[in-house]
């Protein structure tokens, strides 16, 4: 799949893809004969697992470091599991953030719902 198809899919720019491709976020993509680059499953599945943790809201310097830890051995095993429980807490806290912004905002929703009903029905 050509680097466009692949932008589309993960709603990435061709630019963004090269970026993670040359400091290492994701690792060097197979390429066809014309030397153009030819994302296999396993290159789509190391975009989606980077975008992932984007998504999660860690730093691309977390995500390099996350990559550049070998998954065989114990010492890398043990602090790839502790950047993501980390990033997984960060992202929990901000979820309650949101949460808390959420009610806040219902709740100014119905009050000026209230307000306005209010209002229309005095004109």
């Amino acid at each position: 799949m050509n680097i466009a198809k692949v932008g589309e899919m993960y709603e990435l720019t061709p630019d963004t893809l090269r970026y993670y491709e040359k400091i290492g976020l994701i690792p060097p993509v197979h390429r066809n004969a014309a030397g153009v680059r030819d994302y296999d499953e396993e290159d789509c599945r190391n975009v989606e697992f980077v975008k992932c943790l984007r998504g999660a809201g860690m730093s691309v310097e977390r995500i390099g470091e996350f990559v550049r830890l070998s998954s065989t051995d114990p010492d890398g095993l043990k602090k790839r599991l502790e950047l993501l429980a980390e990033q997984r807490r960060q992202l929990a806290e901000r979820m309650e953030q949101l949460e808390e912004t959420m009610h806040r905002l219902d709740y100014k929703i119905s009050f000026f719902t209230e307000k306005y009903r209010e209002a229309a029905g005095n004109k």
